[in-house]
């Protein structure tokens, strides 16, 4: 969701600076970039070592609810991620949401989706394991009832792809804010608007393609 669908990470980056500015401490651009990605719990740990005074929980709560707060104003959609989900409808093609982000948040998006987008969405606070390990991915799998080597995740960070190849899904990676590593088996895409059904159908066929533009 957050980076692949949506444009959110700048608004986790400003909660983030936001929040350890706070607690007096300092949060780079870097920073934040080192958090996209991550179980937000893990986030919460990265946090509290740079000087946010704060319960993990408390954390997270903060965060969670300065980005929805955000979507609520408005869902800031990736160009061509409306488009591909009615695709996907039109198609007949199951969709599932797998996201770190909290049920509360990732309903506020579902909302503002083109109608049945989603036959299951997956969130960080409803997981054992968050990405990069494999559970996410493998509870949305099982939700739509499709073999996981039968579905291609899409994703866009080195989290996020880690989790879905070792789910055993065929993985496709966008750059959008972090780079995106070449890795055995993983597709990668310059930009969401590069994907279309042609594509999916390709990578689902267990073709690998690359390309990502340098």
């Amino acid at each position: 969701m957050d980076g692949t669908l949506i444009d959110s990470e700048p608004y986790w980056m400003a909660a983030e600076t936001e929040l350890v500015e706070a607690h007096g401490g300092t949060w780079t651009h870097e920073d934040g970039m080192g958090l996209v990605g991550n179980a937000l719990d893990a986030s919460a740990h990265v946090l509290r070592a740079a000087g946010v005074d704060l319960g993990i929980d408390a954390i997270v709560d903060f965060l969670v609810e300065r980005v929805r707060a955000q979507v609520l104003g408005r869902v800031p959609w990736q160009r061509g991620a409306r488009g591909l989900l009615s695709d996907l409808v039109a198609a007949g093609v199951p969709s599932a949401l797998v996201t770190m982000s909290f049920r509360r948040l990732a309903d506020a998006v579902v909302a503002g989706a083109p109608p049945h987008s989603f036959s299951a969405v997956v969130c960080g606070d409803e997981v054992e394991r968050g990405k990069p390990d494999p559970e996410p991915y493998l509870r949305a799998a099982a939700a739509i009832g499709v073999d996981i080597t039968r579905c291609v995740a899409v994703e866009d960070s080195p989290t996020g792809v880690a989790s879905a190849l070792a789910s055993g899904a065929r993985t496709i990676g966008v750059r959008v804010m972090v780079p995106i590593e070449g890795r055995p088996g993983l597709s990668r895409i310059s930009r969401l608007a590069d994907l279309d059904l042609g594509l999916l159908g390709r990578v689902a066929a267990g073709e690998v393609v690359d390309l990502l533009v340098e």
